[in-house]
């Protein structure tokens, strides 16, 4: 099976900065369309997608977020220059003569501008970049600038997707891929006929990137027994690494989290996984990440008496960095698993 590359770029170019995911719920929602038997949004913009399955006693939940790290105009100087605050978090190095949209009344194309290298003084050079050295050139007076832009309007990046070799490369892979993959796991059950083991609560989450908050409200209204975090995670497997820093590797398969800085995954989710991988034939491979946090922690404690949390992680190349680099079969991988695992809940072995 080929992945839908039409589809993902539209996920993945679609803006949606936390807080500001408009444009990406919208697109959501009309993907949705005939995959499920319910769709809601609630107060705070996550999209709740319910599948039946063919038991009800228990429930089942995945969250992807929709949200991508991005900015929030804070300041415009008498020369038109903005400056901002970021949503989520950068690594500035990367970030020099980036292209960025402002989404103001309408959207307007800007470049992340510092000061020139020829100009720094040698301790200058020598330092690292901090998001306090940008500010972003509209090529606009001040007074073009606030016909359009306000204090508060948020600010993306700027990327088309493109297939590089066995890889696509654009910004907002994380966590947009995963967005792709839960919709496509979706796809993947209908298509088959299939039903869900039990109830499958398909969570599309808002403002991950600033602290998990749609999957802990989502989590709390819903109560799942199962939970299935869906994002990114580190690939270091370029020139350099050394073998215990990799984390994963692109082309190795979908990760299978085992913990990460914000949640110990459950043995028996992480036993279940693996099980359905193998018996499926679904190219794997373990995770475990030292830094950082995915809905998966709000899926675990945002329940009475917590639920049975594990994550299916999609390994990705410069993370949180101007464009990502995920694997095509890694990603299919990943749906697969997804799919796999909806179906089969009911065969896991949960007892302590």
């Amino acid at each position: 099976m080929a992945i839908d590359i039409s589809l993902l770029s539209r996920i993945c170019e679609a803006p949606g900065a936390p807080g500001f995911e408009i444009k990406i719920r919208e697109l959501v929602l009309k993907e949705l369309k005939g995959l499920v038997d319910d769709v809601r949004v609630d107060n705070m913009g996550n999209v709740i997608a319910l599948k039946k399955g063919k038991s009800s006693k228990k429930k089942v939940m995945a969250a992807a977020h929709m949200d991508e790290i991005g900015f929030m105009v804070t300041h415009i100087d008498d020369n038109g220059f903005i400056r901002f605050n970021p949503l989520g978090g950068f690594d500035p190095k990367t970030l020099t003569s980036q292209r960025i949209i402002v989404h103001g009344k309408k959207d307007l194309i800007g470049v992340m501008g510092c000061k020139p290298i020829h100009i720094m003084s040698p301790e200058e050079r020598g330092k690292n970049m901090k998001l306090t050295d940008y500010f972003i050139d509209l090529g606009m007076s001040k007074k073009q600038v606030e016909k359009v832009v306000s204090i508060g309007d948020p600010i993306t990046r700027l990327s088309e997707l493109l297939e590089l070799g066995d890889c696509v490369n654009v910004k907002s892979l994380d966590n947009r891929v995963s967005v792709f993959v839960l919709l496509e796991a979706l796809r993947s059950i209908k298509k088959s006929r299939r039903k869900p083991a039990y109830d499958f609560y398909a969570a599309f989450t808002v403002q991950e990137e600033v602290g998990i908050r749609g999957a802990n409200v989502s989590a709390l209204e819903i109560q799942p027994d199962f939970g299935i975090g869906l994002d990114t995670t580190i690939a270091f497997d370029t020139p350099g690494a050394q073998p215990q820093e990799k984390v994963t590797s692109l082309g190795d398969g979908a990760a299978i989290k085992i913990m990460d800085s914000s949640a110990i995954c459950d043995y028996r989710m992480v036993a279940f996984m693996k099980k359905t991988a193998d018996a499926k034939k679904i190219k794997w491979q373990p995770e475990i990440l030292s830094a950082g946090g995915t809905d998966t922690a709000g899926l675990q404690r945002m329940v009475p008496g917590g639920s049975i949390a594990g994550a299916i992680s999609i390994p990705t190349r410069n993370v949180h960095q101007s464009t990502e680099m995920s694997n095509k079969k890694d990603i299919e991988h990943c749906i697969n698993l997804l799919a796999a695992c909806v179906c089969d809940m009911d065969k896991g072995d949960w007892k302590f």
